[in-house]
């Protein structure tokens, strides 16, 4: 701790004040973004909450290393949320699982209760029919809907061409589509 207080010290108010003002500008866009990213994946709010924080600390301690003539900002902090996921099933050793209780939460203050109940079914015929999917499908959907990302920012993270990242969103939302409906007759 002395070292790095030491080498703070050295550099200039300045610099550390905008490098401190750039990652907080980055953390109030990404951060929704990260978190519905990482809650398509996992279904216990808090879990989704503390992984959020995780990655959030994770790009805090390497933000001084983040080339962006390497790879864009969004890239880079999506790269960081999917290798955190993946060690948190590697550490747990199992798929996230959706229970009934762990979609029963208060319903929200504005809503009704009944509204409340439509838009818990809904979520639940969606991870529903997002299980069905391949993991690379359901990789790409998430980040495409839950992380807000375009074709291009998703190829980065998961190491495909734009196209191919194109090919298999359109067809993943054909499937999505499909089943959903398949649920709702049923």
């Amino acid at each position: 701790m002395f070292f790095i207080n030491l080498l703070l010290s050295m550099v200039p108010d300045k610099v550390v004040r905008s490098t401190a003002d750039a990652f907080t500008e980055f953390y109030r866009v990404y951060l929704p973004k990260v978190f519905r990213y990482i809650s398509y994946k996992i279904a216990d709010t808090h879990l989704a909450e503390d992984l959020t924080s995780a990655v959030f600390e994770k790009a805090l301690t390497k933000f001084k290393s983040y080339d962006e003539n390497k790879a864009a900002f969004s890239t880079w902090i999506f790269r960081i949320a999917r290798n955190t996921l993946i060690d948190h099933f590697r550490v747990n050793s199992r798929r996230a699982t959706v229970t009934l209780e762990d979609m029963a939460e208060d319903p929200p203050a504005d809503g009704t209760p009944e509204q409340a109940v439509l838009e818990k079914e809904t979520s639940l015929m969606l991870r529903r029919c997002l299980a069905k999917l391949s993991d690379r499908e359901r990789e790409i959907v998430e980040l495409k809907f839950g992380g807000e990302m375009n074709n291009r920012q998703i190829a980065g993270v998961v190491g495909l061409s734009d196209s191919n990242v194109g090919v298999i969103l359109y067809r993943a939302v054909r499937k999505l589509r499909a089943e959903y409906a398949g649920l709702q007759d049923g």
